[in-house]
C-alpha cells in the first residue's frame, strides 16, 4: 500500500511517528489549497507561500505534541488564523500609518495619545495576568479574546475539545478578575 493512498489521519499517525515521506505526502495533498486560501485573501503570492510553507514547519516541529483529530480542519484553521494574523499585522503597520497621514491632520490631539496611552496599560496589565496563567489557559484565552476566534475554531486549532476551551476560558476570566478586584481593593 503506498502512502498516498492512505487517509490524512493515517498519515498523520505517521508523522507522528516520524515519518518524514507521510509528512510530504500531507503537504503535497494541501498545500496548493491553502495557497489558494492565503492568496484569496492576502492578495500577495509570495506571502501566501510564506505563510503555507511556515504552517508546515510548525507542524514537523511540533507534531509530537499536537492531537489532531481532523487534518484537513486543522490545517485550514491554522491557515485562517495565520493569514488574519498577517492581515491584522499589516493593518497596525507603521508603514501603512505613514501611508495613511494626510496634511490636514498635522497634529495628534491629546485624547488619542491618552487613549493610546490608556490602550498599551490594558494590554501590559493584561499580558502580566495572563503570564501567570498556566500556558495552555493563557493560550487558549488569548486565541479567543484577543485573535477573536470562536472556541470551536481554537478547539480544532489546539486539538482539544469545545468543552475544555470554554472551561479553560471561564477559568482565565475568573482569574483576571480576582486580579482587578484584589489590585483596586
Amino acid at each position: 500500500m503506498t502512502k498516498s493512498s492512505l487517509s490524512d489521519q493515517e498519515l498523520w499517525a505517521e508523522v507522528t511517528a516520524g515519518d518524514c515521506n507521510a509528512f510530504v505526502v500531507l503537504y503535497n495533498r494541501h498545500w496548493s489549497k491553502l495557497h489558494q486560501t492565503a492568496y484569496f485573501y492576502l492578495k500577495d503570492k509570495s506571502i501566501a507561500e510564506e505563510i503555507v510553507h511556515d504552517i508546515y514547519v510548525v507542524l514537523w516541529d511540533r507534531r509530537e505534541f499536537l492531537k489532531i483529530k481532523n487534518f484537513r480542519s486543522y490545517i485550514h484553521v491554522t491557515a485562517r488564523y495565520h493569514v488574519f494574523k498577517k492581515l491584522k499585522a499589516a493593518k497596525t503597520s507603521p508603514i501603512d500609518y505613514v501611508e495613511a497621514y494626510t496634511e490636514n491632520k498635522s497634529e495628534i490631539t491629546a485624547s488619542e495619545i491618552t487613549e493610546k496611552l490608556l490602550q498599551e496599560d490594558f494590554e501590559t496589565e493584561l499580558n502580566s495576568y495572563l503570564e501567570k496563567l498556566p500556558k495552555r489557559c493563557a493560550e487558549i484565552f488569548f486565541l479567543s479574546r484577543v485573535k477573536h476566534l470562536v472556541n470551536r475554531e481554537i478547539a480544532e486549532l489546539l486539538g482539544i475539545s469545545k468543552f475544555t476551551v470554554e472551561n479553560q476560558i471561564t477559568h482565565a476570566l475568573k482569574y483576571i478578575r480576582t486580579q482587578i478586584n484584589l489590585k483596586s481593593a
